[in-house]
């Protein structure tokens, strides 16, 4: 158990951590200069590198031959692409993936 110190120390931590990630990017990066390339490049390909990340991590432990053959998964990751194809927003193609999904292991796929 942590004492009152230790509890105020954490939090103190947590709240210092947030504020220079939220502000070091503001004046490491200021308006008045360009944007170099390698932090244009990284904000144009990061997300793209993460996601293949992210599916490539979901997909790791899928039974493709037996099962369910991973077909939850992959209309799962059909959804999410469709919608995303459809209306580009990156929250409603996850959390419209996410709901398929989750509804085909626990009510279709039993």
């Amino acid at each position: 158990m942590m004492t009152v110190t230790q509890q105020f120390l954490t939090i103190a931590a947590v709240a210092l951590a947030t504020i220079l990630t939220r502000f070091l990017p503001f004046l490491v990066f200021r308006s008045d200069r360009p944007t170099p390339k390698y932090i244009q490049y990284l904000g144009k390909h990061l997300p793209l590198s993460v996601f293949a990340l992210l599916i490539v991590y979901c997909l790791r432990n899928v039974e493709f031959t037996g099962g369910t053959f991973g077909v939850p998964e992959l209309i799962g990751i059909a959804v999410t692409v469709a919608l995303h194809l459809w209306k580009r927003q990156m929250i409603l193609s996850i959390a419209g993936g996410t709901l398929i999904y989750m509804v085909m292991v626990q009510a279709v796929f039993v």
